[in-house]
């Protein structure tokens, strides 16, 4: 063989083995990240032939695959439309899947080992194979309410059962109806998808757990516990309230809400300053404790935890920030400077103040079933930290019951039941952001709850209280409160 040939035929033979270990690479190494990923729509298609198992809220199906006529043999729909948006997310022939659809996309598409026994049997019977069903811990009542509650503005609403940590209820706002990018049409799909994504904020934006903002007023529980938690403080210890604060090296000076004198400028007790909200009072109270006992306490509720958590759906991690200086501390103390806490963090905040103490981790999987209803899996409920003593707990409970009572909470009370809570106005660019953290009953806590309005131009006693009221309600009125 000449030289020209020698040289023709090894070039040909480098091609062929490259040629060979890229397609052993592509099958075998991104085989699995080929397969799952959202715009691989020949795997969809190959998912549409099988009926595909439903997402459950108290024995009604809130997703739900359809036969059809089409090429396509199931059509995935959501009887409810946006109400459990947040939480389903959508299955798309073109988009792929996200949210519960996504995460939970095994058991819902029928390839989870713990499938396996049924699968078996369909060998052996001859059935077509059929995904199983997921189970959620939402309470029906609580969703509606929350949703209901948002229309009109953008936010979140999350209810957690404080003993367990269940999530009774997961509302975002604005929603969006899933069925607009389920459908078996791409191009009314894009048309859909476009719209959505030119809305501000998106609609497929989940404002519980996703996005996080200043939390104002309501991070003064974590400071309020950092301070019990050291045996100096009670609620009745009398605490500097100054109708403005000079912040520690620097010019500035802090005041109280709109101006107003806390106490006229003379100290008050703990209790006192919760209810009222009182800014300097907590700001001198925080630059006391330091940062180290207020970043710990405020660990120890889960703020600042970077791996969020798999409830299965992923959750933004809220965080206190970076202090530098004293003067940043008390910024930080009454929940402004660099603290950014997320609706369900609000949640969990006031649910380890109910639960005595002990934090759960949330959940909303309740349980995994097979296609003939066979329990697989069921979610036991897991504790995730004890920030405080039960005694710190029930003292909080006192002074946030106060706040409900006779403070900026009382737009959160509900006849005959005794609540405890916390409100927040925090400032920002906008108009000022309206939260709401708290939990009813506060002598024998059933649901704890934090609503969240965005922009609101209001305060958080007249904007959320109101809400978190309503959602606390349709709960207790079904569960003996």
């Amino acid at each position: 063989m000449n030289a020209p040939l020698r040289r023709v035929a090894i070039s040909v033979l480098a091609l062929f083995t490259l040629l060979i270990l890229n397609a052993n690479y592509i099958q075998v190494v991104r085989s699995d990240e080929l397969r799952n990923n959202p715009a691989n729509t020949r795997v969809l298609a190959e998912e549409y032939s099988r009926q595909r198992g439903s997402i459950v809220v108290a024995g009604n199906e809130i997703a739900k695959s359809v036969r059809t006529k089409d090429q396509l043999a199931y059509l995935r729909r959501y009887p409810q439309g946006g109400l459990y948006a947040a939480v389903t997310g959508y299955y798309s022939l073109v988009y792929g899947n996200t949210a519960l659809e996504k995460a939970e996309n095994s058991v819902l598409a029928g390839s989870d080992p713990r499938l396996f026994v049924r699968h078996l049997a369909d060998l052996f019977t001859g059935r077509d194979p059929a995904g199983g069903d997921v189970v959620l811990t939402l309470d029906p009542a609580v969703q509606k309410a929350a949703q209901d509650g948002l229309k009109d503005v953008v936010g979140a609403v999350v209810a957690l059962d404080p003993s367990t940590g269940k999530i009774l209820g997961l509302a975002s706002s604005p929603t969006y109806d899933p069925n607009t990018l389920s459908s078996h049409d791409p191009k009314a799909i894009r048309a859909a998808e476009a719209a959505l994504a030119a809305g501000k904020p998106d609609p497929t934006d989940n404002q519980a757990i996703s996005e996080r903002y200043s939390p104002g007023s309501v991070f003064k529980v974590v400071v309020a516990a950092a301070a019990l938690s050291t045996g100096k403080y009670t609620p009745q210890t009398k605490v500097p309230a100054p109708d403005r604060l000079k912040l520690p090296g620097s010019s500035k000076q802090l005041e109280n809400f709109n101006g107003e004198s806390c106490n006229g400028g003379a100290d008050q007790p703990l209790i006192d300053a919760l209810t009222m909200s009182c800014n300097t009072a907590f700001a001198q109270l925080g630059i006391t404790l330091g940062e180290d006992k207020l970043r710990s306490m405020a660990e120890g509720f889960g703020i600042g935890d970077d791996k969020g958590f798999d409830m299965p759906l992923h959750v933004q991690a809220s965080t206190i920030g970076s202090i530098d200086g004293k003067a940043q501390l008390g910024i930080s103390s009454i929940g402004q400077q660099d603290v950014q806490l997320t609706p369900m963090e609000g949640a969990m905040i006031a649910a380890a103040v109910a639960n005595q103490g002990t934090l759960m981790k949330p959940y909303l999987v309740d349980s995994i079933q097979a296609p003939d209803l066979t329990v697989v899996d069921k979610t036991t409920p897991e504790q995730y930290s004890k920030p405080i003593s039960a005694a710190v707990a029930g003292q909080l409970t006192q002074m946030m019951t106060s706040v409900v009572a006779n403070g900026t909470g009382r737009k959160a009370q509900i006849p005959g039941i005794s609540v405890a809570g916390k409100t927040g106005t925090a400032q920002n660019a906008a108009t000022d952001h309206a939260w709401f953290v708290g939990f009813a009953p506060a002598d024998h806590p059933k649901i704890a709850v934090a609503v969240f309005i965005k922009n609101g131009g209001a305060t958080g006693g007249d904007l959320s209280a109101p809400l978190a009221r309503q959602v606390m309600q349709a709960y207790l009125n079904g569960h003996g409160g």
